[in-house]
């Protein structure tokens, strides 16, 4: 089997409740979202999706992403795309970095492995850990009363896993967080969510003031270092995030920053391949784990599903499905959560079937008389 041509599609993906905001102005209806379908020369078809969540989340944008897989494509035609190794020496031979462009095509190298070998990707990283997982939802930063408002509204169908956004004010911020935790079920599992977005001295105010809730607070500032500093004034326990890259990043995210957890975006590490090496590594380091990507719909949340269901329910804090938090479906609004939770496709590969009918024409094609 070689990669015969690669195609890349454009869609939005609309926010389901309105506007998603998080810290330091960072606000959107709506995203750009990034396909990638590899053919191959036996007829197959493999699909990856890359959703940059903006421009200022990461240093990534949909613009980026989409020329990142233009600048790789002519390297991967005429290649085994199951085999993963020699994929990847391929992209990082053209490109550093652009882990967001890699990850869409990993993840379609993946569906097509799965669909060659006749098995579902989770069994192909280290088989099913867990039938169904917990999900969680994330909470635009608003008002604390509006904040509160939709953990009440979210609970109603059966989320009780909630990622609640603050960043900005740590008055304000401690204040959201009381409203929620008042809000929500005792049982219920809550993140403070910074996004990187408090300066060092906000955040040691921000820990300050929400001593003794209940919650977990997440990369409070964008650099781990100064993340560790504030660890060391806290009594609660710390996630990491964004500034974990690679598994030096999360060795230092443990032992210099004293976290207990980190989230690994798929986007952020490269795709499945980079997310099951930081899983394994996760679990091995005694660690919980939230495994979710950046944003995207109907393929990204099968991507995800099939390396959360791997992972330890010991170790797994809870996973995202983006496609129930998008009003888009070009999968059949497949995988599908119910009451909160969770589980991996069974059929072949990513387990889904993508309706190129709903995407119109590729942004381009790359192929061998190119």
């Amino acid at each position: 089997m070689k990669i015969a041509a690669i195609e890349v599609y454009g869609y939005d993906l609309t926010y389901a409740h309105g506007e998603y905001v998080m810290s330091g102005g960072r606000a959107a209806q709506s995203q750009a979202s990034t396909l990638v379908r590899l053919v191959t020369d036996t007829g197959e078809e493999g699909w990856g999706e890359s959703c940059t969540l903006g421009g200022t989340y990461l240093p990534a944008f949909a613009g980026g992403t989409r020329e990142s897989v233009r600048a790789m494509a002519p390297a991967l035609i005429g290649l085994d795309p199951t085999n993963l190794a020699l994929i990847h020496q391929q992209m990082n031979a053209v490109l550093l970095g652009q882990e967001s462009a890699k990850s869409a095509i990993d993840i379609a190298c993946w569906d097509l492995l799965g669909k060659t070998a006749g098995l579902p990707i989770a069994r192909l990283i280290g088989g099913i850990a867990q039938p169904d997982f917990p999900l969680y939802e994330a909470v635009p930063l608003s008002s604390p009363e509006a904040m509160a408002e939709f953990v009440r509204l979210r609970q109603r169908e059966g989320i009780n896993r909630f990622q609640l956004k603050v960043g900005n004010d740590p008055y304000e911020d401690a204040e959201r967080t009381r409203r929620v935790v008042e809000a929500c079920d005792k049982d219920a599992v809550i993140v403070a969510d910074a996004n990187g977005g408090w300066n060092l001295q906000a955040a040691v105010v921000a820990v300050r003031e929400m001593a003794g809730l209940d919650i977990i607070v997440e990369q409070p500032c964008r650099d781990t270092a100064d993340c560790a500093l504030v660890q060391r004034m806290s009594s609660l326990p710390l996630s990491m995030d964004e500034s974990v890259i690679n598994a030096a990043a999360l060795y230092r995210a443990k032992y210099d920053a004293g976290a207990v957890s980190v989230n690994i975006k798929l986007a952020r590490v490269g795709g499945i391949t980079g997310a099951v090496r930081m899983r394994d590594l996760a679990q091995d380091l005694g660690m919980t784990i939230v495994i979710e990507d950046v944003w995207g719909g109907d393929v990204t949340s099968a991507a995800v599903a099939h390396v959360a269901a791997g992972t330890h329910p010991a170790a797994l804090l809870h996973a995202s499905f983006f496609n129930d938090w998008t009003k888009e479906h070009i999968a059949g609004y497949q995988p599908r959560s119910e009451r909160g939770r969770g589980r991996a496709p069974q059929a072949p590969g990513l387990g889904i079937n993508v309706d190129r009918a709903l995407l119109g024409q590729p942004l381009f094609r790359v192929d061998s008389h190119e």
